[in-house]
């Protein structure tokens, strides 16, 4: 197999392949890992039943898996990365505003996942958690470099394990002895309801950012009803079955949240509790090369902002091989609290993208109609140049009407808090770019179209 050449730069038609049917895997395997599973188990934290925390589990990811597979739709019309393409929003500069946000957003999941699985290989194995910790980050580095191919194969592979392995692991939690009245329809508090239902669909836009990376390689003529429904598929049956699991393992087990890693190992009994810690450390395999890749493509979409910077393979060497060495020294030094509070910082930045996608999705399919001008998202001086001074305003507006509405464990916005933890922050992100964005642009390409109709004439 080979290393993949391409990092920024335009696709061309005689290097499309795949099909649309390799976007379920990929998005299936990412989800299906430890830090979907405990993200679920929040539910009951919160206070949700197994009823009334499923509800919003489905409800959450139904929402905000459609904006993430609507990004997925752009990789085969366009040929380039998700985050170069907001040169066409914000400005070939301007980008760089998102772009520094994400960088911080994948590094933080990196590091944070990479600890989840290193315990895994400590309890398997009885490696140091150190040890394990630096033997992940190689593992993921050679898989990164190897690029897309690698990775769309390695992501089918897992889906087929993963699938075997937690329909058994379903089936023996559903054997557990359950508390009375488990699966009946309780009273429901609405806040920590919306509450669920926030982070379920911000756990799929987080996604946002690099999801068409993993589709940009797709033939143009690619039918983008099956881009949408393979991506949509993919990643709502993968979140939605682990997210749920939590909820059930967390009612039935008490104080599974403690260690769900041995948790989910006891459940199958000590002669099989090996093949769990594996697939855990898979599961966490799977979304930190896609972190990893997205971030090392994030940092060289900034750099090349700035710089004559090329896409060559030992630049690209250099450049994941350094994001790696980051993001393992983060999971090592910053085990314990540090690492704890750095996640809820980043998970508190994810908001923020929010608007990018709103910003992002506009352009692409009320503004542009999905066509691009792919030389200039390259050129400083061209048609969308440095800065795009509509989008940039547009988003930190959208950012700061968010911040009352944000209801996480670092903060709890005033209007949050008044609606008793209600989160709509997500909405709101979603919404104000219509008002701030669309509109203005809208009127500026009519009076653009105007202007070059009288200028014709004359």
């Amino acid at each position: 197999m080979n290393v993949e050449k391409r990092t920024l730069d335009f696709i061309p038609e005689n290097e499309r392949h795949g099909n649309a049917r390799s976007l379920f895997s990929i998005w299936f395997s990412a989800n299906m890992q430890i830090t979907t599973l405990v993200t679920g188990a929040l539910a009951v934290v919160f206070g949700l039943d197994f009823f009334w925390g499923v509800t919003a589990i489905v409800i959450g990811n139904l929402l905000g898996a459609i904006f993430m597979a609507s990004h997925s739709v752009q990789g085969p019309k366009l040929g380039i990365p998700q985050m170069i393409q907001s040169r066409a929003q914000f400005g070939v500069i301007g980008a760089v505003v998102p772009l520094v946000i994400v960088i911080l957003m994948y590094m933080g999941f990196f590091a944070s996942s990479g600890v989840l699985g290193a315990q895994a290989i400590s309890s398997a194995f009885s490696l140091p958690v150190n040890a394990g910790i630096v033997l992940l980050g190689i593992v993921t580095l050679l898989i990164t470099l190897f690029g897309y191919d690698l990775i769309h194969k390695m992501e089918k592979y897992f889906a087929i394990i993963f699938t075997i392995v937690f329909l058994i692991v379903t089936y023996k939690a559903l054997s557990l002895p359950m508390p009375s009245k488990m699966f009946s329809i309780g009273h429901v508090e609405i806040g920590p309801f919306l509450l669920m239902v926030s982070i379920a669909a911000t756990w799929q836009l987080t996604y946002a950012p690099y999801v068409a990376d993993y589709s940009r390689y797709l033939p143009t003529n690619t039918s983008s009803a099956k881009t949408f429904f393979y991506t949509y598929a993919g990643t709502v049956i993968g979140t939605v079955w682990m997210m749920s699991l939590g909820v059930l393992l967390s009612l039935a087990i008490p104080k599974f949240l403690n260690n769900s890693s041995t948790g989910l190992a006891n459940l199958v009994g000590n002669r099989f509790s090996l093949i769990i810690y594996i697939v855990i450390v898979l599961g966490v395999l799977a979304v930190n090369v896609l972190n990893l890749y997205g971030a090392f493509m994030s940092i060289t979409t900034t750099l090349e902002a700035f710089t004559s910077l090329k896409g060559t393979e030992k630049t690209r060497f250099w450049l994941v091989f350094i994001t790696v060495i980051i993001g393992t020294s983060l999971s090592i030094w910053g085990q314990g609290n540090f690492l704890h509070n750095f996640e809820s910082f980043i998970l508190l930045l994810s908001y923020f993208m929010v608007p990018w996608t709103a910003i992002n999705l506009i352009d692409y399919y009320l503004l542009s109609m999905g066509e691009f001008n792919i030389q200039d998202v390259f050129n400083v001086n061209g048609q969308y140049g440095k800065f795009n001074w509509t989008a940039i305003i547009s988003y930190f507006i959208a950012v700061i009407l968010e911040i009352p509405f944000v209801n996480a464990e670092m903060y709890e916005g005033p209007i949050a808090k008044a609606l008793n933890g209600t989160d709509i922050a997500w909405v709101v992100g979603l919404l104000i770019p219509l008002l701030f964005y669309y509109l203005p642009s809208k009127r500026k390409r009519k009076s653009s179209i105007n202007s070059k109709k009288i200028n014709e004439t004359i």
